[in-house]
């Protein structure tokens, strides 16, 4: 199921996404300040590309200044306009009932393109395997 679900994403908006997220992160690793926006970039790009299966979560070490400076960097730079861009085309795939559960995966983009640095992208599987021990 969930591979019929990726492939309907990337045909309805994922692949878009995805090359509009690795198209900012290289124009942010061309700047040397941004790599690490760029990096951040990249692996939200791989998950906008895929993102049945897997699920964004919070590193486990501290975030420190660095990385909230940088976030509330990029949350006034560009953040703030690609949630509204996942908000807009969450809305026009809600409208059908095959496009509800792309429309979720659209709303669970928002906050890793919101604060991108300190969260990681995992398997669903490996992240419930761990907490069934």
């Amino acid at each position: 199921m969930k591979t019929l679900l990726n492939l309907i994403w990337l045909v309805f908006g994922g692949l878009v996404l995805a090359l509009g997220y690795f198209l900012a992160g290289i124009l942010c690793c061309l700047l040397i300040v941004t790599i690490p926006w760029g990096i951040a970039s990249f692996r939200i790009g791989a998950y906008a590309l895929w993102p049945f299966g897997r699920m964004v979560v919070d590193r486990h070490e501290q975030m420190g200044l660095p990385s909230l400076l940088g976030n509330v960097i990029w949350l006034v730079v560009a953040g703030v306009w690609i949630a509204l861009g996942h908000v807009a085309t969450a809305i026009a795939m809600a409208m059908t009932i095959v496009g509800i559960p792309l429309a979720i995966a659209n709303i669970k983009l928002i906050p890793v393109s919101l604060f991108p640095l300190g969260k990681q992208i995992v398997r669903t599987d490996r992240f419930l395997a761990s907490y069934s021990r």
